[in-house]
């Protein structure tokens, strides 16, 4: 099974392919899709799904996983993130057709066993259960990559129980 996983934004966006065989992750790709801040968020909405759209040509997930948006304090910001977040999920639904989204806390139990554990306890699990050399960086990527293992994790079944 080949999973997508994405941590939202409308900057920096991070995503992360991976594939679950068995017990096994491998990561097969990650990274971040940046919009430039000089463009008005339209024609970065739009970059978003044209990248995004790229992506899930180019590896044919079987399904997506997305992070929950988790809303601080700054609403401007909030409003401009859930804006990429609906076209990161119209996307995600329209190129792959099985989407799944987990809270911030479901990712970080599924990883550390942990619901609220610190950033870098996710990002130790993510390098140690994807085999990799050193933590994805910048923290989009290797949030990205923990909503895909997430989803590794918890599958469909798991998934209904906690929502």
């Amino acid at each position: 099974m080949i999973i997508l996983g994405i941590d939202p934004g409308y900057a920096t966006i991070g995503y992360g392919v991976i594939k679950k065989d068995g017990a096994r992750l491998t990561a097969i790709d990650y990274g971040v899709i940046q919009t430039p801040k000089d463009e008005s968020i339209p024609v970065r909405l739009a970059m978003l799904d044209d990248a995004l759209t790229a992506i899930i040509n180019k590896f044919s997930p079987d399904v997506v996983s997305v992070e929950e948006l988790f809303f601080n304090t700054n609403i401007t910001t909030g409003i401009k993130v859930a804006q990429a977040r609906g076209v990161i999920l119209l996307c995600a639904v329209k190129k792959c057709g099985k989407l799944y989204e987990y809270t911030p806390l479901q990712i970080k139990q599924a990883l550390t066993g942990n619901g609220r554990a610190e950033k870098h306890q996710v990002q130790f699990m993510v390098k140690a259960l994807l085999g990799l050399d050193k933590v994805p960086k910048p923290d989009d990527v290797a949030d990205a990559l923990a909503a895909a293992i997430c989803h590794a994790s918890f599958g469909e079944y798991a998934h209904r129980i906690l929502n």
